[in-house]
Formats: structure tokens, C-alpha cells, sequence
């Protein structure tokens, strides 16, 4: 059943159920009260009835008197005139006299000649009553007051009482009326059936039966129409919202009136209006995120700089949450302190440049941020509790997740954590939900990614440039520095040295102590050239046992000094080796020659000073080894130590050289 047939019965049974109960309760007390008037009526008429009767026998008493009490020659006229005023209808004398006073003599038993006397009540099998009498007696005389009973006399008996009466008693009712036996008795000697009519009120239960169907009719106009009027409403309301759950967001109800529903209809309405504006907000939000993802994964596949991937993460969290600042921090593997690495949004002490804010430490441990770095777990709050160091961004809530490496089976089942994504004031929010939670451990996930991977690739990059023996850098990372180095000299007007170093004799190791000793002495003699040199200045494997170092800012006097004290470094104490065969010494005594060219003076281009370098080492070699040699065109005042200096040779980057000073 439909809601407006449902609505309908209910109305129905509201509105029938007291109409029908009425008109029973009409009926049923309509009919008491016509029964209770007939029994009442049915009272009356006996009481009037018995009354009536016991006056026409006290009035044939009376007359009776009246005669017997006059002389004898009156008795006549008294009789007959009583007679004429109807006093009697028959007076009877019986005098052994005067037999001549009778008007009519009484003859036989007065019973069986119809005649009841007063002072006697009947029986049951009293025979049919005709006349009522009343009888006085003076001496031997007799009189006998009779009145008849006919029909005249029972319809006045009738008129008094409003009723009809009937001689005798248990007389079959007609139909429509009610009747009371009124047996013979002292006073009513003869026994009479009073009827009235019931006076059943078949008209007015007629009206009755009307006026419900009329109010029934009412009724069911009635139901029809408010329950059409109620159900319309919630009917426009019910495809309305068929309409907005299709994507109709523009579908709007008609409000018909101002009251319960009219007031839905118009909350329906701005909720609409309010979820349109939401759904564009959000559409919009979405497309501007969507817009952040692709810079995103751009950056992300485009660059390896961190410098320009954090800021895109963090713009982009912001953007999805909704945050006023943000913060991203990494540990330092240096100290293992947290290191401010990009901001967004950030006020008071913490609204720094980014070259300032680099600068900003915090310690593993210490505060919300710290301790998120230290634990890996999550920390979202409002600002005002405790737990919060002093020196973090002011805010007034904050949520702050751990930034970590991509699971690593060799490492452990526990993520490392690389640093900290913190975000701040959720714009039009109090605090932060669990949904900006969710999306932030996103955000921070790719940065784990990108942070590892940018950690991954310097370090797939260093041991692509570095020589995995020495530690030293390689020869294809040699051109980059050197190529740099030379611009950088030729634009600040500053010398370059370069040195050119190669082990004497090194087949003779390799071959006499094997080339593990061989790797030995190869290491021990980059982590000499290390200790020997500056911060600044650069060493390098270029092939073999040929090295190369750059002096940046140095002239020829400053490379003749590094030589020589390299030399020696080299020449003075005996790298020590397992022999691995008897007879053979545990310590391997070597020497190194070196070739020494500047920038600019022996050569405009990288190239060309390195070739003037090679070619010194050349002279080294030829001036019988454990020496230096400086190249061609020495500057005035350099020394050039024990060897002739080397003609500078010219062409393009070569090979490393193995096998020199074999």
C-alpha cells in the first residue's frame, strides 16, 4: 500500500471509527429510551385503567346504594334516572313486594348470565364479562347497579389511558406494539390486555444511517484530499532526490505552503544549493590537486634535486588538507639532528628565507617533531597541550607524520625514518581529522620515496665517479671537475695546478707480491695523497697507478710544494703487504713520480693543462723517477726540483696509461 493509502485508512479509521461508535451508541440508546417510554406508557395506561375501573365500580356501588336507601315507590324513578346520567347502564330491584320496581330483573346466577360483580375479582376461568356489577341490599331487598362492557366503554377506558384496551388477558400483540395482561383483582374484577404501540424509531434510524453515509462520504473526500495534499510534498521530495542522487544537483522542490513540509521542502533546497557549491568547491580542489600530483610526478621523474621536490610535497599536502603552514624536516646524517629543509606559511621565528631556515636544527627526540622523528609514530593535537618544545612553529593545531625509507628486507621489517612532514591550522577547522591523517602519511610516503631515491642516486652517482679501490674519484668525474675548475679560474682570474702522480715500478709488484698486494698498495697510496692535501683540493684515480690532484688557487710554487711532500709521504714509509710466500719481505718500499702544469700558464684549456701535466710526468720518468717535473714555460723563481722541465704537448683527453714505470 502506498503512503497515501496508508494515510487515507489512518484518516479513515480516525475520522469513521467515533462516527460509527456514535451513531451505535445513538441507536442503542434511542432504543432504550423508546423501550423504557412504552414500559413507562404501558405503566401508566394499567395504573389509569385499574383507576378507571375501580370508579365505574364504586360509581355502580354508589348507585346501587342510591336505590336501595330511597322509599320503594322511588326506587323506580331513582333508578331511572341514574340510569340516564349514565351512572348505570342497567339498575336491577329485587323487592317480594313491590316486584314491579326491577327495570330489569336479575335472573339466575349473575356469572352465568355475564355479569361480574365488583366486590369479586375473576379467575382464570371466569366466563367472557358483559357487565359489571355492584350490588345493596336493604332488608329483603336487592339492587344490582350494572354497567355493560362493550366496546364504547373499553375505548373510553382507552382515551384515559392513551391506550388500547382490550377485554380479557393473554391476547396475542399485533406487530409495532407492546401489551400488558392486567389479571382480575380486588377492585378490577375483570381482566383486561392494555396495548400501545412501541413507537420503534425506523425514521430516525433512517436519518441516523443518512447522516453516516453523508459523514462517511465527507470523510473519504476529506482523507482523499489531505492525503494527497501531504503525500505531493513527499512525492516532489522523493524525485528530487532521484534527481540529485543521479548527479542532478540543480533540481529544486516547490515549497506549497509554510508549514512542516514547506519548511523540509526549503531545507531540501539549501541543501542542494549548499552540497552544489560543496561538490564545485571540491571539483575545483580536486582539479588544483590533480594540477599539484602532475607537478608532482613531474618533479618526481624529472629531478633528483630535493631542493625542488619537498617544496612541490609540501604545497601539495597543504593544498589536500586545507593547512595555513607547513614544514619539512630531515635528519642530518652528519649529527642526527633534524634539519629544516622546506617551509611554507610559517610565522614568528620560523618566517626565515630558505637559505636561513636551513639553518634551523632540532634535536631527535625533543618536542612533537622530534618525537615523531624518534618513535616514527604520528602526533596530531591542538596547540595549548603538553609536549610541545618552545622552538617549534607557533600554531594552534598541528599534525606532524614521519617521513620514511621504502621497506628494505636486507635493512629490517621497520621502516627507517628519514625526517619529519608537519603541517599546521587546518583553515576553517579547529583541528585536523583522521582523513587529513590519511592523506598526510600519503604525502609523507612520497616524500620517503623521493628522499631515499635522491639518497639512492647520489649514491649510485658518487660510486659511478669514485674508484671502488681507493675511494678516490674516477677518471670520467676528472674532465667534469677539472672542466669546472678551469672555468671557475679563468672567470675569478685565479691559478690551477694540476699534478700528475704514477707509481715507479708497480708491474714489479704485482708481479713479485701478486695483485692483492698489488690493491694494497694502491689503497694505502690514495689515503696518503689524501692526508697530504687540502680540503679544497680534489684527488683522483685516473687509471692504473696514474693519479691526478687539483690545487685550486695554487701557483707552480704551491703545486712544487705538494709534490715534494707527497713524495716523500710515499718514498719514506714502506707500505705493509702479506708476502704470502716465504723469502719475501712483509713491507714494499715505493716511490712516485709527478708531473706538475698551471693554469693558465701552461695552457688556456682543461684539456691542454692536462696534457701539459702528462707530459711532465713523462720527464719525471725519463729523469729517472722518484721526482717531479714541472712543465714547459716555468714561471721565474720555481724551482724545478731534480729533473729538466717537460715540453707541453697538445690533444684531446686520453685513455688512462697503464704500465708506466714498468
Amino acid at each position: 500500500m502506498t503512503l497515501r493509502g496508508r494515510l487515507t485508512s489512518a484518516f479513515l479509521v480516525v475520522v469513521l471509527g467515533p462516527v460509527l461508535l456514535g451513531s451505535i451508541f445513538v441507536a442503542v440508546t434511542v432504543g432504550a429510551v423508546s423501550r423504557e417510554r412504552t414500559t413507562e406508557r404501558l405503566d401508566h395506561a394499567a395504573t389509569t385503567v385499574s383507576v378507571a375501573v375501580g370508579a365505574i365500580c364504586r360509581q355502580l356501588q354508589a348507585s346501587a346504594d342510591a336505590v336501595a336507601v330511597v322509599p320503594a315507590g322511588e326506587r323506580r324513578a331513582v333508578a331511572d334516572q341514574l340510569v340516564r346520567r349514565g351512572l348505570a347502564t342497567e339498575i336491577s330491584v329485587t323487592d317480594p313486594e313491590h316486584s314491579g320496581l326491577a327495570r330489569s330483573a336479575v335472573t339466575g346466577d349473575p356469572a352465568e348470565s355475564g355479569r361480574q360483580d365488583c366486590a369479586t375479582p375473576g379467575t382464570a376461568t371466569t366466563p367472557h364479562v358483559a357487565t359489571l356489577a355492584a350490588s345493596a341490599y336493604d332488608q329483603e331487598v336487592t339492587v344490582i347497579a350494572g354497567q355493560r362492557v362493550d366496546a364504547a366503554l373499553l375505548d373510553r377506558l382507552g382515551a384515559a389511558a392513551g391506550v388500547t384496551v382490550a377485554l380479557g388477558a393473554g391476547l396475542p400483540a399485533a406487530a409495532g406494539t407492546a401489551h400488558r395482561d392486567l389479571p382480575a383483582e380486588p377492585g378490577r374484577p375483570m381482566a383486561l390486555t392494555v396495548t400501545v404501540p412501541t413507537g420503534e424509531p425506523t425514521g430516525r434510524y433512517l436519518i441516523l444511517l443518512l447522516i453516516v453515509l453523508v459523514t462517511a462520504l465527507v470523510a473519504v473526500i476529506a482523507a482523499r484530499w489531505l492525503a494527497r495534499s501531504t503525500t505531493r510534498p513527499l512525492g516532489d521530495l522523493a524525485w528530487a532526490a532521484d534527481r540529485v542522487a543521479n548527479g542532478d544537483l540543480d533540481t529544486r522542490v516547490p515549497i506549497p505552503r509554510p508549514d512542516e513540509l514547506g519548511r523540509l521542502a526549503g531545507t531540501f533546497n539549501r541543501m542542494t544549493r549548499e552540497l552544489q557549491s560543496y561538490v564545485q568547491a571540491l571539483t575545483a580542489s580536486r582539479d588544483q590537486l590533480r594540477r599539484h600530483l602532475a607537478i608532482l610526478g613531474d618533479t618526481l621523474s624529472s629531478t633528483h634535486d630535493l631542493d625542488r621536490i619537498l617544496p612541490v610535497i609540501l604545497r601539495t599536502a597543504m593544498t589536500a588538507t586545507g593547512a595555513r603552514a607547513g614544514l619539512i624536516l630531515l635528519l642530518d646524517p652528519a649529527d642526527g639532528r633534524l634539519a629544516a629543509r622546506c617551509g611554507a606559511g610559517l610565522t614568528g621565528a620560523w618566517d626565515l628565507s630558505p637559505a636561513e631556515l636551513s639553518q634551523r636544527r632540532l634535536s631527535p627526540g625533543r618536542g612533537v617533531l622530534g618525537r615523531v622523528a624518534a618513535t616514527g609514530t604520528p602526533l596530531r593535537g591542538r596547540a595549548q597541550e603538553e609536549g610541545r618544545a618552545p622552538d617549534e612553529p607557533a600554531c594552534d593545531s598541528y599534525l606532524a607524520v614521519p617521513i620514511c625509507a621504502p621497506p628494505d628486507e636486507e635493512v629490517g621489517p621497520e621502516p627507517s625514518v628519514l625526517g619529519v612532514l608537519a603541517l599546521y591550522d587546518r583553515l576553517g577547522e579547529p583541528s585536523f581529522e583522521d582523513a587529513d591523517l590519511r592523506t598526510l602519511r600519503t604525502f609523507a610516503g612520497q616524500a620517503g620515496v623521493a628522499v631515499h631515491n635522491v639518497r639512492v642516486h647520489e649514491e649510485a652517482q658518487r660510486l659511478s665517479l669514485t674508484d671502488p679501490l681507493t675511494g678516490l674519484w674516477n677518471y670520467r668525474y676528472l674532465r667534469e671537475v677539472l672542466r669546472r675548475e678551469v672555468e671557475r679560474a679563468s672567470r675569478f682570474g685565479r691559478m690551477l695546478t694540476v699534478l700528475v702522480l704514477d707509481l715507479d715500478h708497480f708491474k714489479e709488484v704485482n708481479d713479485t707480491y701478486g695483485h692483492t698486494a698489488g690493491d694494497q698498495v694502491l689503497g694505502e697510496f690514495a689515503r696518503r695523497i689524501r692526508i697530504g692535501l687540502r680540503e679544497v683540493d680534489v684527488a683522483f684515480r685516473q687509471g692504473g697507478e696514474e693519479f691526478v690532484v687539483l690545487l685550486p688557487e695554487t701557483d707552480a710554487y704551491g703545486g712544487v710544494i705538494v709534490a715534494e711532500r707527497l713524495g716523500a709521504a710515499v718514498r719514506e714509509w714502506p707500505v705493509p703487504v702479506d708476502p704470502r710466500r716465504p723469502g719475501l719481505d712483509d713491507r714494499i718500499s715505493i716511490s712516485v713520480s709527478i708531473g706538475i702544469a698551471v693554469f693558465p700558464e701552461h695552457g688556456a684549456t682543461a684539456q691542454e693543462v692536462l696534457d701539459a701535466a702528462d707530459e711532465a710526468l713523462y720527464a719525471a720518468k725519463n729523469a729517472g723517477r722518484d721526482t717531479y717535473r714541472l712543465a714547459e714555460r716555468v714561471s721565474p723563481g720555481v724551482s724545478e726540483g731534480h729533473l729538466d722541465a717537460a715540453t707541453a704537448t697538445t690533444g684531446g683527453p686520453q685513455p688512462p696509461r697503464h704500465g708506466r714505470g714498468r
